[in-house]
């Protein structure tokens, strides 16, 4: 394989192929691309404390990254999110989404944006408006430094705040995902949520998912976004809109706020019936369902000398048997739904 170039014109996207449509009838439009496993946090929900991180060798290459991405895009994906781990800790990833962005200039793909921790924001920010990018999404659970730091196992709160700040200033719009948690932020979501629509940012809440061995026991922290949603609308008026950004979240508007809360709910309501996503770990599986263990593995296409043509032909074979959807339980003593940890699957 060449090195790769980012002044090289890279690979083409072709015109009129038919649409990647699954065996239910749904269109995939909309990838996520798990660009490293690798973290500068350590959140309880998402990773063990003392993470094995995967060698080199069998993460994807930028080249590789990029050749996978613009395949999806040559057969109608219009959507790329780029997430890690956290995707600014890769070496080179402005360089891959300069190359990916041509696709956003030739009118082939609507976005291009990631997900973030946001402990990387300040220093990347107006570089990534500049290559662009529209809108991201930053992580935060708390507005305490003590429970930031303990819920990131080390992080520091003010790193986060000050990316956000700079994000907006580079004109980034900016959402907040916040993971609810019975046992340490339930109390302060409607203090997150008035924080983030006073500023202008939109806020989505995702139930804890049953997803890799993390040395925590999450039964304790599942918190139902039923129960959240009957709290708030004690005090606040929710009106539900009919609004998708193409991913699984559920929207309201909080008159009072003014703002857009996002409720995202894998296991008290599935979202499964208009899944129109698909998501690539970084070491080049692609899982058409984030609650199975289905997966088609592109890079031994890819690194077994497979071109353009085989590459299209397993991730169609891949679409083609995505399931109906996931089976999300979480219960006291039992493993987890998957093995694989979030940090690998890309969302």
């Amino acid at each position: 394989m060449t090195p790769y170039d980012a002044s090289s014109p890279g690979s083409t996207i072709a015109p009129a192929r038919p649409a990647l449509v699954d065996g239910f009838g749904r269109t995939v439009s909309y990838l996520r691309v798990s660009v490293t496993d690798r973290c500068d946090l350590r959140c309880v929900y998402c990773m063990a404390e003392h993470m094995t991180f995967l060698p080199k060798a069998q993460v994807l290459s930028l080249e590789e990254l990029d050749q996978i991405a613009s395949a999806f895009v040559g057969m109608g994906v219009r959507k790329l999110r780029l997430t890690g781990g956290e995707p600014l800790v890769r070496k080179g990833i402005m360089t891959l989404i300069e190359r990916l962005s041509r696709h956003l200039a030739s009118g082939a793909l609507d976005e291009l944006t990631l997900t973030t921790n946001g402990t990387r924001l300040a220093q990347h920010a107006p570089e990534l408006a500049g290559l662009g990018i529209r809108r991201l999404n930053v992580s935060i659970d708390t507005l305490r430094p003590e429970l930031f730091t303990r819920l990131t196992r080390g992080g520091d709160l003010s790193k986060v705040l000050a990316g956000v700040e700079a994000a907006q200033a580079a004109g980034l719009a900016v959402k907040i995902n916040t993971v609810a948690l019975k046992a340490d932020n339930a109390g302060e979501i409607p203090e997150l949520i008035a924080w983030a629509h006073g500023r202008d940012m939109d806020l989505t809440l995702i139930e804890t998912m049953p997803l890799g061995e993390t040395g925590e026991d999450r039964t304790d922290q599942y918190l139902s976004l039923d129960r959240v949603r009957r709290e708030l609308e004690s005090y606040w008026t929710l009106t539900d809109l009919p609004l998708s950004t193409g991913g699984p979240a559920r929207y309201v508007q909080i008159e009072e706020t003014g703002g857009r809360l996002g409720l995202i709910t894998p296991l008290s309501h599935n979202f499964c019936e208009a899944c129109n996503r698909v998501r690539l770990t970084c070491t080049g599986v692609l899982h058409s369902c984030l609650g199975q263990e289905d997966e088609a593995d592109l890079r031994a296409v890819l690194r077994g000398g497979g071109g353009p043509v085989a590459l299209e032909e397993a991730i169609r074979a891949a679409i083609d048997a995505k399931p109906k959807g996931h089976d999300f339980v979480i219960a006291r003593g039992a493993a987890p739904a998957l093995a694989r940890h979030m940090s690998r699957t890309g969302g």
